[in-house]
């Protein structure tokens, strides 16, 4: 039996591959934007 389960293993990895290949990559989700802390008041000099 594990012989026929890594079969089954290398086959289900090509065909991701060929999936892959041929529709392309997975669409991943777009990460998160941090927000960026900005000061709106203008320095004033001394």
């Amino acid at each position: 039996m594990g012989y026929l389960e890594k079969v089954l293993e290398k086959l289900k990895q090509w065909a991701g591959k060929l999936i892959e290949v041929l529709l392309g990559p997975e669409i991943q989700p777009e990460p998160e934007l941090i927000p960026i802390p900005v000061e709106d008041r203008p320095r004033r000099y001394r």
